[in-house]
């Protein structure tokens, strides 16, 4: 599978604008018919905490600008989006697209930033959510959930091979992202890839940094701080082989056999 990563300065709470800023860096860079396209979290409107503005409502124009692009590329489409909580907040989600437009995926992100205010804003999620993409079983995650491996290890322990994570992630702990991304790949021995922004917000600059590990901890792909359309190659095959030659997760506390 090829993926791409779509990495581009998110206009502060104008989904139009974010709409044509995804339409010019693909048109740029086509995607082929299968392949995979990762936007970052919240990619409509930035990490707004205005729910009147990000708030999905009806109809829901970023999942249907998701969905649509997902039927006009023939690809599989990852992006953030905020739908609505059962207690008068928001949910800050990932949402995944098959090829036909049809929703695959509804992850709400875990841990909502308290040190931000999101929790006064977005409801946590309560679950992980491992899903069928193409030959993998894959889990999504949103930006601070990278901070807490155990809704990770718990993906794989259901049988995920790739692990998504989709982000606002701020250039001050920018070493983190990079750190933590690696090391959810090597402890799962998975794929994981990171999608982050660039530019800033009223709150804070973001340096881009989207990467793509492999089941190693290697890196297969890493984009600057500007806009671009990260590409890379992953294979259900190398982690199964890997897990197979190396076993680490067979012997992880819960034991039991981890699905290839």
């Amino acid at each position: 599978m090829r993926v791409h990563l779509v990495q581009f300065d998110l206009a502060w709470e104008n989904k139009a604008a974010n709409f044509a800023a995804v339409e010019r860096l693909l048109a740029a860079s086509p995607p082929s018919p299968g392949d995979l396209v990762v936007l970052p979290e919240m990619f409509a409107t930035g990490f707004s905490r205005s729910l009147e503005v990000t708030r999905q409502g009806s109809p829901a124009e970023s999942e249907e600008y998701l969905s649509a692009l997902a039927r006009r590329l023939d690809c599989m489409v990852v992006g953030g989006s905020v739908g609505s909580g059962s207690d008068g907040r928001g949910r800050n989600e990932a949402v995944t697209f098959d090829r036909d437009g049809t929703l695959l995926a509804r992850f709400a992100k875990l841990h909502p930033v308290s040190y931000a205010g999101e929790h006064l804003v977005h409801q946590p999620g309560k679950e992980v959510i491992p899903f069928r993409l193409g030959e993998f079983t894959a889990a999504t995650f949103v930006c601070y959930d990278l901070r807490f491996p155990e809704p990770f290890r718990e993906a794989v322990r259901r049988g995920a091979s790739l692990l998504i994570v989709i982000a606002n992630w701020p250039e001050i702990r920018i070493q983190h992202w990079t750190t933590l991304l690696q090391a959810r790949a090597i402890e799962n021995q998975a794929y994981v890839i990171g999608v982050n922004r660039v530019g800033a917000d009223p709150d804070w600059n973001y340096p881009g940094q989207s990467v793509v590990f492999d089941s190693w901890g290697r890196i297969l792909a890493k984009a600057g701080d500007q806009e671009c359309v990260l590409q890379a190659e992953i294979d259900p095959k190398a982690v199964s082989e890997w897990r197979r030659d190396f076993p680490a997760l067979r012997d992880a506390w819960w034991g039991g056999r981890i699905p290839a």
